[in-house]
């Protein structure tokens, strides 16, 4: 007569690896901020400074007030300008809708958006520097915000 035996349960190990991965595209993503009140005209400010190497997604900035909307947005990239435009321009060349450009102005009040991103991150190997430069009267305050993060 045969003998059964009983199976044995083996119970599962759950391995948890404490190291972040990522695959593909961006990781590691990060909101960063600059602020400036009370600008003059005639002045220009560093938003943001950010040390390389790193992406760059999409960021914004935001200026409340102002006279003729000759205030300055640049962005630079490893010391590339990626774009350097006024708001007035940015309302002059009717970027105030989507378009293939990535830059769009939105206008609301007395606070005006001024957005750019792209599909893709833009890779930055040394820096990137967003500043603003007011040549009119009046701007009240600038707010700039960023989405940074790193290759995967």
């Amino acid at each position: 007569m045969a003998v059964k035996k009983k199976a044995k349960t083996v119970k599962a190990k759950r391995v948890v690896s404490t190291e972040t991965r990522c695959e593909v595209g961006m990781c590691n993503p990060q909101g960063v901020q600059g602020l400036k009140t009370n600008l003059k005209k005639g002045s220009t400010h560093k938003l943001i400074s950010l040390k390389g190497p790193g992406l760059f997604l999409a960021g914004h900035v935001s200026k409340q007030g102002g006279a003729n909307d000759l205030t300055f947005v640049t962005l630079r990239i490893d010391g590339n300008v990626v774009f350097s435009l006024s708001y007035a321009a940015a309302s002059n060349l009717g970027l105030t809708q989507n378009n293939p450009r990535g830059l769009v102005l939105l206008k609301g009040g007395p606070v005006q958006d001024f957005t750019f991103g792209w599909p893709v991150p833009l890779t930055f190997k040394k820096g990137l520097e967003l500043s603003v430069q007011v040549a009119e009267v009046g701007v009240a305050q600038i707010v700039a915000n960023i989405i940074r993060g790193t290759s995967g």
